[in-house]
């Protein structure tokens, strides 16, 4: 039996370690003991990274450095702002908390960066934005998603009844 490989509307799961220019280790699946399945070709993941695991099979491991372009974009300093400190109902304020804003394009995440005794400095941008990012990936398996999966347009959890019989009936 042929292996199959990362193509468009397979299921894929994989270990990755994501690593910041510096080396230093943002998230690791290993470590949560959870490897990530995606649906390949459904917009789950940065198209980048999906290209470099096109054609590669279960068992493979590659590094893949994406540029900002390809992640979370530039910087924006436009992003960054003040607002009143009174906006934000919450008294424990700490660099570093994030909050749901209404922006011009509907809801965005912020990120407190500065607090004042009158004035909060709020930044829009991703907290990865302007990033280099390195993903070290360990394919672990790749199959053939059910019908209901493309319906959804990402993979179902083991056991979900969501259209399995219907899978197991064509």
């Amino acid at each position: 039996m042929n292996q199959l490989m990362v193509a468009p509307s397979r299921v894929v799961a994989l270990h990755y370690a994501l690593r910041d220019e510096q080396g230093r280790t943002l998230d690791d699946s290993r470590a949560r003991q959870q490897p990530l399945t995606y649906l390949h070709g459904h917009g789950n993941l940065f198209p980048a990274l999906e290209q470099a695991m096109a054609g590669q099979g279960a068992g493979e491991a590659l590094s893949v450095t994406l540029s900002p372009a390809q992640t979370y974009g530039e910087r924006n300093e436009a992003l960054v702002s003040e607002s009143p400190r009174s906006a934000f109902p919450d008294e424990s304020l700490r660099p570093g908390q994030r909050f749901q804003a209404q922006g011009p394009d509907g809801p965005r995440t912020v990120t407190l960066t500065a607090i004042g005794d009158t004035r909060v400095t709020v930044d829009a941008n991703h907290p990865l934005a302007g990033e280099t990012l390195t993903y070290e990936l360990e394919i672990l398996e790749v199959r053939e998603a059910t019908r209901a999966e493309l319906a959804k347009g990402h993979p179902l959890p083991p056991g979900s009844s969501h259209g399995e019989v219907e899978d197991r009936k064509r």
